[in-house]
């Protein structure tokens, strides 16, 4: 036969790359390119899946972790401190319930924004897939019953009888190009197909971890801005002044007592 053409030059795509002219390696017939393309969905399937269960641990573990720290902020250890030191403690305190408050945030936007739509996504993929797959393997199905069935048979009767039955070889031969027609349409749509939920889902989890590192770098930024308060406060710590303030406030006299004279 010529050499054919690409349906897709420079894309390696699916529809050019997966029909069954290739051997099997261990003598098999030849290679099923569409039960490979098949075979990949499963895979994907699990790795989105995995990935959101990934998310959804680091959802607990910011839960958790906004939690403690909740708690911790509501610690009475140390309230009595005074002066510019207990201001600046004060304020470490209140950073935990700021960072408790941010992770919180990013726990919530972590599941709305990340784990639901790829979850979502997977259910529609998923959906998608299976009427998709269902179409094809009933039509391929008929096609096979019906060429092998009757169309092949008749081509061999039509070929020996090629002399005397001339029409019915033209007839069997038109209902051949009819069925590889119909099979050929089908695989490619099919292929293509299976080629853009693969791109659909690898874009989709790339723009979601795209979303989840934002969020990561959001909450970084904050935590950091509370930081900043806590840092200045630490810098202004005046011992010399916190002692005049708290002699001032609670001195009890200057004057020493000294030694008798008799």
């Amino acid at each position: 036969m010529p050499e054919q053409q690409l349906l897709k030059p420079t894309e390696w795509s699916y529809c050019d790359y997966f029909w069954a002219d290739k051997k099997d390696p261990q003598g098999n017939g030849t290679v099923a390119g569409f039960e490979l393309l098949l075979q990949k969905q499963p895979k994907g399937k699990q790795m989105h899946k995995e990935m959101s269960e990934f998310v959804r641990e680091r959802i607990k573990i910011e839960e958790e972790y906004a939690k403690n720290l909740a708690k911790l902020f509501q610690n009475s250890l140390a309230a009595q401190e005074e002066g510019s030191l207990g201001e600046a403690w004060a304020q470490v305190k209140k950073s935990l319930a700021d960072e408790a408050e941010v992770h919180l945030k990013f726990s919530v936007k972590l599941h709305s924004e990340v784990e639901k739509p790829l979850m979502n996504f997977l259910e529609k993929a998923q959906k998608a897939l299976t009427e998709r797959q269902r179409d094809p393997e009933m039509k391929t199905q008929q096609l096979a019953i019906k060429l092998s069935n009757k169309t092949e048979e008749d081509i061999k009767k039509a070929r020996r009888k090629s002399i005397q039955a001339g029409d019915d070889l033209i007839r069997c031969v038109d209902l051949y190009n009819q069925a590889q027609s119909k099979w050929f349409e089908e695989m490619v749509t099919t292929t293509l197909e299976l080629e853009r939920l693969e791109v659909e889902r690898v874009e989709r989890i790339r723009q979601h971890l795209c979303q989840h590192t934002q969020l990561r770098h959001e909450t970084d930024m904050f935590n950091q801005s509370t930081v900043e308060p806590v840092d200045q406060l630490l810098r202004k710590v005046d011992l010399a002044k916190d002692r005049e303030l708290w002699v001032r406030e609670h001195n009890t006299g200057n004057i020493r007592p000294v030694g008798m004279e008799i």
